[in-house]
């Protein structure tokens, strides 16, 4: 990257933190729009890696979330380099299949940040599959209409579509996440859990949110 577009790497206020997870938000549903309008056109290579694009976006949010809770030096650096890695956005991508396989605790999803989870590498290595071609393997020539056909692309757009949500983060919002998680950031997990728990609440109480058909102290645990 030019010297002209340095990246920061420091503390963002929370201000700051809200407004790149709208900016987040909608650049991830500007991207998911332009992914439906290419499939539309039968462009199924292009729609797939735009909609992952679109998650990767998506996956911006929860890591400014780590962000604003950041207790040091290191975690803004983790946070930072997090953000930029294509692996660290997408891993949110296999969220709705473990939703459809009967997950439904907070703990279920504990894998998804697993350094097991291949999924992330996977679908990196799939969205340049449907933008360029290679020589792989074998001395195998990758095209990607030939890897990428409707049903992939179909899909990679339906997650895109649960994961690429409709909504504004207010900064009273990320001032109520800092105060309760933040003291207890990568504590224990009953910690956690009675954190969120309390935000959660603050959140109702404030308006900022609604209580969906699953409690969330249920899901939480």
């Amino acid at each position: 990257m030019s010297k002209n577009l340095k990246q920061w790497k420091n503390t963002l206020n929370v201000s700051e933190i809200a407004d790149g997870m709208n900016f987040a938000q909608q650049n991830a549903n500007r991207l998911l729009s332009d992914a439906e309008k290419l499939f539309e056109l039968e462009s199924y290579p292009t729609a797939y890696s735009i909609a992952v694009l679109a998650i990767e976006e998506a996956g911006k949010i929860s890591i400014l979330r780590e962000l604003a809770v950041a207790r040091n030096g290191n975690d803004v650096k983790d946070a930072w380099k997090a953000y930029r890695t294509h692996t660290k956005k997408n891993v949110m991508y296999v969220f709705p299949h473990l939703v459809a396989s009967g997950c439904a605790k907070l703990r279920d999803f504990g894998g998804i940040y697993s350094d097991k989870n291949d999924f992330p590498a996977l679908l990196d290595d799939l969205k340049q599959v449907g933008f360029y071609t290679d020589c792989l393997g074998q001395k195998h020539w990758s095209v990607p209409s030939q890897v990428i056909n409707e049903e992939a692309a179909d899909d990679i757009l339906r997650v895109a579509r649960i994961l690429c949500k409709h909504r504004t983060y207010t900064q009273k919002e990320i001032e109520l996440w800092v105060k309760h998680i933040k003291p207890v950031w990568k504590s224990s997990m009953p910690e956690m859990q009675v954190a969120l728990k309390v935000w959660f609440n603050d959140m109702l109480n404030e308006g900022l949110v609604k209580e969906s058909d699953i409690s969330f102290e249920e899901f939480v645990g």
